[in-house]
């Protein structure tokens, strides 16, 4: 009875995080593919060899055990850890919280999308919505999210992979930084200054 009640509960969850992936992928590819629909040629080759082939490696590996545990757990529950339901419930929780503001980065971006550092030729200098406090929020909620992941999974491989990831990321943002500078001069060095990169800045007291 206890081994069927576990394995009723572990569906629970294996089920409401699935949901809550799907609604997030169709929002990231809806909002994306709304963006493509220009004549613009977005090319990831200005990152550079070695982060675009690390960022796809980690990438597709985080991916792919994301689909394992949802699909067949047993194929990685070697990376498992055995976390309390509190935990795991609260994993959803945060996955849950992020997807609204997902909505309200992306409808912010709006035809700004790309999915590497190359600006758009119409490409505007977004400073509304959560770009008024935070440079790179989409960063931010992603690894949150796929964090809130690693917590439903109890996996640590999900969480190494996820921390993996976000180092190239973050590699990767400062070229993206130095494209925007190019694109907007001052005007960006003068956003960079009023906001973040990841998190809301903190104002000094005059």
């Amino acid at each position: 009875m206890c081994s069927q009640i576990t394995m009723e509960i572990e569906t629970q969850f294996r089920v409401a995080a699935s949901v809550l992936f799907i609604v997030a992928f169709s929002m990231s590819a809806y909002f994306r593919r709304r963006a493509q629909r220009g004549d613009d040629k977005i090319s990831p080759a200005q990152e550079g060899t070695l982060i675009l082939t690390l960022r796809r490696i980690f990438g597709l590996a985080l991916w792919l055990s994301v689909l394992l545990y949802l699909i067949y757990p047993k194929a990685i529950s070697w990376g498992q850890l055995n976390l309390p339901l509190w935990l795991r419930g609260l994993g959803l929780i945060v996955m849950a919280l992020c997807l609204p503001v997902f909505y309200w980065i992306f409808s912010s971006l709006d035809a700004n999308i790309t999915s590497t550092v190359v600006t758009r030729k119409d490409h505007t200098l977004v400073v509304t919505g959560p770009y008024r406090w935070v440079r790179h929020p989409l960063y931010t909620i992603g690894t949150l999210f796929f964090l809130g992941f690693s917590l439903v999974a109890e996996s640590w491989f999900i969480a190494l992979l996820l921390i993996l990831e976000s180092i190239i990321l973050d590699r990767r943002t400062s070229i993206e930084e130095r494209q925007l500078i190019a694109r907007f001069g001052d005007d960006y060095r003068k956003y960079m200054e009023q906001t973040g990169r990841y998190l809301p800045k903190i104002q000094s007291a005059p």
